[in-house]
């Protein structure tokens, strides 16, 4: 060493250094090249890539074991069963195109190849149906068959076989229903501009779309959506078993119904493939408090998205609030991640959804217990007793001659309560309207009867004073609305009525079923909804007097050819104009999507995304700088020193 002057062995310690240097600089961008490009499913990286512990191994197995005696799981006969049965379906499907080809004209060389298909989608596509449940199908034929033919000669068809029973066209919905072996199977019809339909094709091709009309478009999407999210999960064992949880958890919770403005099986199947897209190493008993986590403190509006929207240029309408003012009022927005992009929850309302983030509240606080051996996965799912949740309910009775009518009306009445509820939030002295999804047999007299009950809340006031609150007009809305519709589309008979009444929770008994009205057994299974430091219960009582005693009987709304005509009753105190507040900026929206979690990320999620971070990246890093720092030291070090003497 003393053979070297001073001043190289600066220059070769400095060299070496930098070396060094340039070496883990380009190791460090490697590192993280490698982690950009590495694949991530949904519109941002995931919050956590933890794998999951022992711990969660033996929470989902307690999970499964719980889940299997409410019947979510079918068995492989039963499956094979199905299978079986879609073949026979899709032979069926196959002979009848040939015969419309022959009889259309079409060349024999043609013939040979022509074929067409039954695609599933929905709850069996999915992978998560129940036993009993129905099968959403699809038939697919190519483009010289009609939808003209769909509902004659393959109805006909379908009448020939001895297996086919309760076969029916839908009455609002160009579908074929039919049992076929003792399984319900709704069919829908879609022709592509195609000669043959290939065996392997995939509808997720957007290219399929072009020159079609839109209600073999509306027809295609069941299946583009339902392919579409398998296709973007992580791990699709996962994501079904969190997703039978939680079908299951909101069955009970009486929030699963997507016409009376919850969320139906495709907006639960979006939300819980999102939370796979967050945790893509979690198991089930983690993305099932995870799935609470997240939606409890989700912002909405801000939509849910499982792929960024793309734009096919095929002028078809999609959801897009900066182009469409009325997607602006969208309350919960869960995005349908095919083109044409769509919002699956568009019949949401300000009641359903605060009663599902309430209960998102407590799914995540029972799982916590859970996670934490406090609880079992059966709290999860004990179901909360509707009929004493609140102290004033309306029942709302439809009726009708024959059983044929009565389907038909009971189909008509129940996609209008919507309509109603929507029509109870604006009544300045009503604070929720909860409309329980599950119906019920009324008391059979002269005719079929079917029962809903929608809870109420009505908003505390000051004073001692007796509130008298007359509905009747809210009433009144809705079934104009209803029997509107039942002239319009020519299936009104006079025998169908609506009938509807306040009534108070011990009143309850005298309507509907015991079974529905009998108390819990456990208190566990009662919950009481708070809302604004509101209880049901505690509405009307000493300290505020609103309703004790005031809400006035409503009268049964008579028939449209009667009333129409008629003076329709004078409202007092009640709010008749909406008070619309858009959802959505009416500016341009932000290119980059919203957090999954707000503005506001949760510590849990903070935690989790800093754990996520390489060790050995954090320690490349520091080691480079501190390279960096020594080689500068070394080569300035001796000037700056000579400069100071």
């Amino acid at each position: 060493m003393k053979d070297f002057p001073p001043p190289l062995l600066i220059f070769f310690a400095a060299w070496g250094s930098l070396s060094l240097s340039f070496f883990l600089f380009f190791l460090i961008s490697a590192i993280s090249l490698t982690t950009l490009t590495r694949k991530h499913y949904g519109i941002t990286s995931p919050i956590s890539l933890a794998q999951p512990k022992e711990a969660d191994l033996v929470l989902t197995q307690k999970l499964i074991e719980t889940l299997r005696p409410f019947g979510v799981f079918e068995e492989e006969l039963e499956l094979q069963r199905r299978i079986l049965v879609l073949g026979k379906l899709n032979t069926l499907v196959q002979v009848w195109i040939r015969e419309i080809s022959q009889a259309k004209n079409i060349p024999s060389s043609v013939i040979d190849n022509v074929c067409g298909k039954i695609f599933t989608f929905g709850s069996y596509r999915l992978g998560v149906h129940t036993k009993g449940a129905d099968i959403d199908a699809l038939c697919v034929a190519p483009r010289h068959l009609e939808r003209s033919d769909f509902f004659s000669s393959f109805y006909e068809k379908l009448k020939e076989q001895e297996e086919v029973k309760d076969l029916r066209v839908g009455s609002f919905v160009p579908v074929i229903k039919l049992s076929f072996d003792g399984i319900e199977i709704d069919i829908l019809f879609a022709r592509l501009a195609l000669q043959t339909i290939p065996e392997n094709l995939d509808l997720r091709d957007d290219g399929l779309l072009k020159n079609l009309d839109i209600r073999c478009i509306r027809s295609l999407n069941g299946c583009r959506v339902t392919d579409e999210i398998l296709h973007l999960v992580p791990n699709i064992e996962n994501f079904r078993l969190t997703l039978r949880a939680i079908k299951l958890w909101a069955k009970r919770h009486n929030i699963y119904s997507n016409i009376l403005g919850f969320l139906g099986g495709v907006s639960w199947a979006m939300l819980v493939a999102r939370t796979c897209q967050l945790y893509p190493n979690a198991v089930a008993s983690t993305l099932v408090h995870k799935f609470f986590l997240v939606f409890s403190k989700w912002e909405w509006p801000n939509p849910v998205l499982l792929k960024q929207p793309e734009d096919c240029n095929l002028n078809l309408p999609v959801w897009d609030p900066r182009v469409t003012p009325s997607d602006r009022y969208h309350l919960m927005p869960i995005i349908t991640p095919a083109y044409p992009q769509q919002n699956s929850t568009y019949n949401v309302s300000t009641s359903t959804r605060a009663i599902m983030v309430e209960e998102f509240k407590r799914g995540l606080a029972i799982t916590d217990e859970i996670l934490l051996n406090k609880a079992e996965w059966s709290k999860l799912f004990e179901a909360p007793n509707f009929f004493q949740k609140y102290k004033h309910y309306i029942v709302l009775l439809a009726s009708a001659q024959t059983e044929k009518q009565h389907l038909e009306w009971v189909g008509l009445v129940e996609s209008k309560i919507r309509i109603l509820v929507g029509n109870l939030e604006k009544n300045e002295f009503i604070t929720l309207a909860h409309v329980n999804p599950q119906s019920f047999p009324g008391p059979k007299e002269e005719s079929e009867n079917t029962i809903w009950v929608i809870g109420v809340v009505f908003k505390k006031m000051e004073g001692p004073e007796n509130l008298n609150v007359d509905l009747t007009f809210d009433i009144q809305s809705f079934t104009d609305t209803v029997y509107r519709q039942a002239i319009t589309s020519k299936m009104f008979e006079a025998d169908m009525k609506i009938t509807a009444m306040h009534v108070k929770r011990k009143q309850l008994q005298q309507l509907l079923p015991k079974v529905a009205i009998q108390r819990s057994k456990r208190k566990a299974s009662v919950h009481l909804l708070f809302l604004d430091d509101t209880k049901p219960d505690n509405v009307g009582n000493s300290s505020s007097n609103a309703v004790r005693k005031g809400a006035a009987p409503l009268k049964q709304p008579t028939s449209p050819v009667q009333h129409d005509s008629e003076k329709k009753p004078e409202v007092d105190s009640v709010q008749q104009n909406p008070h619309p507040s858009p959802c959505l900026s009416a500016g341009p929206a932000s290119k980059s999507p919203a957090s999954p979690l707000g503005n506001e990320t949760s510590e849990k999620a903070k935690v989790e995304e800093v754990r996520q971070r390489s060790h050995v990246e954090c320690f490349l890093k520091f080691y480079f700088q501190h390279c960096v720092n020594f080689v500068f030291y070394t080569l300035f070090n001796p000037v700056l020193h000579s400069v100071h003497d």
